[in-house]
C-alpha cells in the first residue's frame, strides 16, 4: 500500500479501481487534480489496482503528484469491480464516498459540483449520479428504470437507448431508479447499510443490484446534469465479446436473486435466446464470425442456467 501526503481530515474520498488501463488511469487522476485545485475541499483518492500487469501502479507513482491524500492498493489477483468498490470503501476516510471509473475525465469543477448538489439536498437524495459524456462530448445515456421484462425487451429489441426507453441522459435533476457505476456520489453509511455491490457479481449490472437493493430500503436516487464527467467505456474490457456475455450474465442473476418466479425467469430466458438465435442467424447470413461465436456462446449461458 503507498500512501501521499497523509491527512486524516477527509470529507470526501474518491475510489478508482484499474485493471491494465495505465494511461487512462493516470489521465482520470490528472484530471481530478485539476478540477479541485483552486477548491478547498479535503478529499482523497482511494486507487485500487486489480493486479494490472501494464505498470499501472509504478506509471500513477511516478508520473502524478500534488492529489491529496493519494492512496494506491495493489491487489495480488482480480478481484473485479464489486469487490474492489467494497475494499476502497472500506478504506475510505470520508464521510461521502464517490465512486468513479478509472476511464472517466472529470470536466471543469465536476467534483465538487456533484458533491454541493448533493449535500444541498440530503435530505432528499441518498445516491447521486452527475452527467456523462461520450468523447465527442454528445451525452452518453448513463441512467434509468429497473430492468422490469418490458424494459428487456426495449433493450434487446427496440433500440431502447435509442428511444430514451431503457437509458437516458437528462438534462435537469431527475429521480431515477439507478445511474451508472461509472460515477456514483453517495456517503459511506449508505453505501455499508445497502451491503455495498455484490461481490458474486465480477463487471455489470453491479450498480443496478446496489440501487435496487437502496430503493428497497426507501434510499432515492437522482441524476444531476450540471456535474459532467467524460465516460470512454468498457476500457478495461477486451473486445466485444466479453461485455456482452457479462450482460447476459448479469441479466439472469439480477432476476434470480430479486425476480425468483418461474413466469419471471421463463419469460427472461425466451428473450435472451431469442436474442441469441436472431444474432446468430444475422451473423451466418453476413458472414460475422464474431456474432455468431459470441451468441453461441450466450445461448449457451441462457441454456446453463
Amino acid at each position: 500500500m503507498l500512501k501521499i501526503n497523509s491527512n486524516n481530515n477527509i470529507e470526501l474520498s474518491i475510489i478508482i479501481i484499474s485493471y491494465n488501463t495505465r494511461k487512462i488511469t493516470r489521465n482520470c487522476l490528472r484530471s481530478i487534480q485539476a478540477s479541485l485545485k483552486n477548491s478547498s475541499l479535503k478529499y482523497e483518492v482511494v486507487v485500487i489496482d486489480n493486479a494490472s500487469t501494464d505498470e499501472t501502479v509504478k506509471s500513477i507513482q511516478y508520473s502524478v503528484s500534488g492529489i491529496q491524500n493519494l492512496k494506491i492498493i495493489q491487489n495480488k489477483k482480480n478481484r473485479g469491480f464489486a469487490q474492489a468498490n467494497n475494499q476502497g470503501v472500506a478504506e475510505a476516510k470520508g464521510k461521502y464516498v464517490l465512486l468513479l471509473n478509472s476511464d472517466t475525465v472529470v470536466l471543469d469543477n465536476a467534483v465538487e459540483k456533484l458533491l454541493q448538489c448533493y449535500k444541498r439536498n440530503e435530505i432528499t437524495i441518498q445516491f447521486l449520479g452527475g452527467k456523462l459524456l461520450n468523447k465527442d462530448r454528445s451525452p452518453q445515456p448513463s441512467c434509468g428504470p429497473f430492468y422490469s421484462p418490458l424494459v428487456i425487451f426495449g433493450a434487446l429489441f427496440l433500440k431502447g437507448d435509442y428511444w430514451g426507453l431503457t437509458r437516458y441522459s437528462p438534462n435537469s435533476l431527475k429521480e431515477v431508479d439507478w445511474v451508472s457505476g461509472a460515477c456514483i456520489l453517495t456517503k459511506k453509511e449508505y453505501y455499508n447499510s445497502v451491503g455495498g455491490f455484490d461481490e458474486q457479481i465480477f463487471m455489470y449490472m453491479d450498480e443496478i443490484d446496489l440501487l435496487y437493493r437502496a430503493k428497497q430500503k426507501g434510499y432515492r436516487v437522482f441524476f444531476y446534469p450540471e456535474a459532467e464527467f467524460v465516460h470512454l467505456g468498457s476500457a478495461s474490457s477486451k473486445g466485444r465479446t466479453y461485455p456482452i456475455l457479462q450482460v447476459y450474465r448479469g441479466f439472469l442473476y439480477f432476476y434470480k436473486k430479486h425476480h425468483n418466479t418461474s413466469l419471471s425467469i421463463f419469460l427472461l430466458k425466451c428473450m435472451l435466446q431469442l436474442k441469441s438465435r436472431i444474432a446468430i442467424v444475422i451473423g451466418k447470413l453476413t458472414r460475422n464470425s464474431y456474432l455468431i461465436n459470441t451468441y453461441e456462446e450466450a445461448q449457451k449461458l441462457v441454456e446453463m442456467a
